[in-house]
């Protein structure tokens, strides 16, 4: 075996499969019966509702609206480009407290932009809203930057043909142009989807933290350790990692479709 394999499996299973690996052999520690109650308990269940969910919808979002900025980025020239470029990256250097105070100071009711949802009864702050947010605040910058190198590469001669051929700009956009965006589209919003489960410092900020409304897991886990309960923050951990794992899996059955598509 080449060394580069060596070092990579030795890195991986230091940084990676051991840490997986310890969280399901402590969770496993504790009887069926007890994972079980843990597990399904009805705060739990709220908490992976409210996480989980909440992602799902954010990263399809910012699926749709990261393919649109990822577009005029690459396609436009306009004043101001290189500072919006360089502003999307701000979610990944930002530090997450910053953005939750942010958002949550933007979208009180007191707020720059709260001040004008507020009248129409609509309230984002301490809200799960605020949660949905703060998670596309994140995770937007995974889609536009995973999406815009394929743009770069795309050649315009397929639209042209498309175009002289007498198809309409949506039949070019549905049929030429998203197939091959597909894969690079669904990697995105696996990597926004997984960055939005695992936010933890932004939106205990933003949030109530309040069990059956906004609180998500990975505040519900940090309350168990803070009670000393450490086998329930590692069910509760497990759970959530085999639902991403499952998620995941999915999402990369989906891209492996997409290729075929493209192909």
């Amino acid at each position: 075996m080449p060394w580069s394999w060596q070092v990579t499996w030795a890195y991986l299973s230091v940084m990676l499969f051991l840490p997986i690996v310890a969280l399901l052999w402590r969770a496993s520690e504790l009887g069926w019966s007890d994972i079980w109650r843990i597990a399904t308990h009805p705060v739990a269940l709220s908490a992976y509702d409210v996480t989980f969910i909440t992602a799902f919808f954010t990263a399809v979002i910012n699926g749709v609206a990261g393919l649109a900025i990822a577009w005029v980025m690459v396609r436009y020239s306009f004043p101001g480009k290189r500072i919006l470029d360089a502003l999307i990256d701000l979610p990944f250097a930002l530090p997450t407290a910053v953005a939750g105070l942010t958002i949550a100071t933007v979208y009180s009711p007191n707020g720059w932009i709260g001040s004008f949802l507020s009248p129409l009864g609509i309230k984002v702050s301490f809200t799960r809203l605020g949660v949905a947010i703060a998670m596309l605040f994140i995770s937007l910058p995974f889609v536009v930057r995973t999406v815009q190198p394929v743009l770069q590469e795309m050649d315009t001669d397929m639209e042209e043909a498309a175009w002289s051929l007498g198809a309409s700009d949506w039949q070019t956009f549905w049929r030429v142009i998203f197939p091959p965006l597909m894969p690079a589209t669904l990697t995105g919003v696996a990597l926004g989807f997984s960055r939005a489960v695992g936010e933890y410092g932004s939106i205990v900020i933003v949030a109530g933290n309040i069990p059956f409304q906004d609180m998500i897991a990975p505040v519900l886990i940090f309350q168990r350790l803070e009670q000393y309960d450490y086998a329930g923050a590692t069910v509760i951990g497990s759970v959530m990692l085999l639902s991403s794992l499952l998620i995941l899996f999915a999402i990369n059955l989906l891209q492996a479709w997409g290729k075929r598509y493209d192909g």
